[in-house]
């Protein structure tokens, strides 16, 4: 239970990786802000789940692209918990378009989700990471950033500037005990919008070498790992979860 009186935001935490994320972290001790853009149902499902696990939960529903209402998703957390310690980045969207079709304003709407959100994230949790010299800043990228795909141009150069961001910031805290990490999925067993994997079969574990695709939880508990005591040495890393897919 190293995480025992810490507080824990999970964005995207209504389902699939961001809710396997949060309740890994309610069992590791510490209270989670499970987070959603307007899925009121799903947010106080999974709290209510991290609440039977003996922890504090509470739900809020934000638009992570929205600098003014992620520092107010902040406020109201120090407010609740009266401190912020961990916060995975995991909200994203996939939309497949030809890269000469890609609309500005197609192009700033993904950025904001992928690369504006943890931007403002990080800013606005690390004044209270800064006070209490722990804080543990985790982005989630998929393996189609490493590994590219036609149509995607816009989505992945978001995702990839994770990974530059977390490299940076994480030279710039770590004096201060706090780690900045991207953690990379590959192909997960969940619930997806299918509009985004035209023509693809996004069940099929073909060429994963382990055999199948990975678990929510398997995710979620790479992230408690590098939230706890035990990833206090590991920063401005990329820790690939994909079963041996995509080598880097």
């Amino acid at each position: 239970m190293t995480l025992e009186g810490k507080t824990a935001l999970v964005t995207g935490s209504g389902r699939n990786i961001g809710r396997a994320t949060a309740l890994e972290l309610a069992k590791e001790g510490a209270n989670v802000v499970i987070n959603a853009r307007s899925n009121q149902d799903e947010v106080e499902s999974v709290a209510e789940e991290a609440r039977r696990l003996g922890v504090r939960a509470l739900p809020i529903l934000a638009d992570v692209s929205d600098k003014e209402q992620v520092d107010s998703m902040a406020a109201r957390v120090l407010e609740e918990f009266g401190r912020l310690d961990v916060v995975v980045s995991n909200v994203a969207i996939r939309p497949t378009k030809p890269f000469m079709d890609v609309s500005l304003e197609e192009w700033r709407l993904v950025q904001g989700v992928i690369l504006d959100a943890a931007f403002f994230l990080s800013q606005a949790a690390l004044p209270s990471m800064l006070q209490n010299g722990f804080g543990r800043l985790i982005y989630i990228a998929g393996e189609g950033a490493f590994t590219g795909h036609a149509g995607r141009a816009h989505v992945y150069a978001a995702k990839m500037g994770l990974v530059g961001l977390a490299r940076s910031l994480a030279s710039e805290v770590a004096p201060h005990n706090i780690t900045v990490n991207v953690v990379s999925p590959g192909r997960f067993d969940t619930s997806r919008n299918l509009d985004w994997y035209p023509g693809r079969d996004t069940g099929s574990a073909e060429g994963i070498p382990v055999g199948r695709m990975g678990d929510p939880r398997e995710l979620g508990a790479t992230c408690r790992f590098l939230a706890s005591d035990n990833g206090a040495f590991i920063t401005g890393q990329t820790i690939h979860v994909n079963g041996g897919a995509v080598y880097h």
